[in-house]
């Protein structure tokens, strides 16, 4: 069970009429006594809670489906020989490696439990809660969700060294030290998530069914920890990634205004921009996906019994409104971690053409083999080297 899921099972005061702001407000002003709880209509539930299920339980392997194949493609685009002297593509190219473990051993797991459960309720998967199984497949989980954040914020921060500080482009954002940043986010993932199977394990319900889950007898530090990670992955990589980006396109909108009083475009600027509106896409995705989640995050965290001194007994009708609206934020989350490859499509005419060429068997083998720097620079004058993009 991840750290998002399990606030909402252990939530002691979970009301369906008040929001999350007036919850913050509240907890803030010491006054959650004051938190009154409103009563939902049987019917709006009955909707919210069956449209969520649904939503996820469809919509989920879609999400599957178009994210491995999406991700399989983006990976062989950019480990080929014509794009992995780029920096951009070591960046872009562990992107799409961990887009796709997240995909395997979070998404599918999470699907499997809740959403084949849900379409066939007979089915039985106890090989996932197996003691080992269980740890293995948490632990992953948890080092690709935290490599897949971290890694758009070294490219955001590449990016935004490459433009907004280019004099240094050439000692930070070469292929090297790309790929020994890539390296020790690696190393940091495989080492701060090293808790969550130590503090996991396999416990059966009332009626004797096994899950995987936290520890019973850590509960507590599984919830400080689990909060941190999702502060790591979620609040930390949003303020990095908003303020970075908000200087690059400050930047960019002054030099456009400037290049085009100069007239001088580079074949080379040209490539960088299009890394950098990759970029943008990308980073407005990540936002745009995860928030919704993020929300529901904050809402349990406040309402957890370590945080909440208010304890009510949230009514089994209010707990299936926010479950059904969790499945909806949940299945929007998943899809951060398919629709990369649909934006490098859109975005970059680079990564299009190297796409054609994996399905296309006329061009020359001097077209194939000859590396981005040397065929899309051939007519540039500047010396910017392009693996520096």
């Amino acid at each position: 069970m991840d750290s998002f899921t399990q606030g909402l099972n252990e939530s002691t005061a979970i009301c369906g009429g008040i929001s999350v702001y007036d919850k913050l407000f509240n907890f803030i002003n010491n006054d959650l006594n004051q938190t009154k709880c409103a009563s939902i209509d049987d019917n709006a539930i009955f909707e919210v809670y069956n449209t969520g299920r649904n939503f996820f339980a469809y919509f989920t392997p879609v999400i599957l489906l178009v994210g491995i194949i999406g991700n399989s493609l983006s990976l062989n685009v950019f480990i080929s020989r014509n794009m992995r002297c780029l920096s951009a593509s070591t960046y872009l190219a562990t992107l799409s490696t961990s887009d796709l473990l997240v995909l395997i051993f979070y998404v599918a797991v999470e699907w499997l439990r809740r959403g084949l459960a849900y379409l066939v309720p007979d089915a039985k998967l106890y090989f996932l809660d197996i003691n080992g199984v269980c740890q293995i497949q948490l632990y992953l989980s948890y080092v690709s969700r935290f490599l897949s954040a971290w890694i758009i914020v070294a490219f955001t921060v590449e990016r935004y060294i490459g433009v907004c500080h280019p004099l240094h482009r050439r000692y930070i954002c070469s292929s090297k030290s790309t790929k020994q940043i890539v390296s020790s986010i690696l190393i940091v993932a495989i080492v701060i998530v090293i808790y969550k199977p130590i503090l996991s394990g396999v416990y059966k319900s009332s009626v004797g069914t096994p899950y995987c889950t936290g520890s019973k007898e850590h509960d507590f530090a599984a919830f400080v920890l689990d909060s941190i990670f999702a502060i790591l992955i979620t609040l930390v990589p949003f303020i990095v990634i908003t303020v970075l980006n908000i200087l690059i396109m400050r930047k960019l909108f002054t030099r456009n205004k400037r290049q085009k009083a100069c007239r001088v475009i580079t074949e080379e600027s040209v490539i960088r921009l299009e890394f950098t509106i990759i970029l943008l896409a990308i980073s407005i995705c990540f936002i745009a996906f995860n928030t919704p989640y993020f929300v529901f995050w904050c809402r349990n965290f406040l309402t957890s019994k370590y945080v909440s001194r208010y304890v009510d007994n949230a009514s089994d009708a209010n707990l299936q409104y926010w479950r059904g609206l969790l499945y909806i934020a949940r299945t929007i989350f998943y899809m951060n971690y398919c629709v990369n490859f649909f934006l490098y499509s859109i975005t970059g005419a680079y990564f299009r053409r190297e796409v054609r060429m994996l399905f296309t068997y006329s061009n020359t083998t001097e077209t194939r083999q000859q590396p981005i720097l040397g065929r899309y620079s051939r007519n540039s004058h500047s010396n910017t080297p392009l693996t520096l993009l």
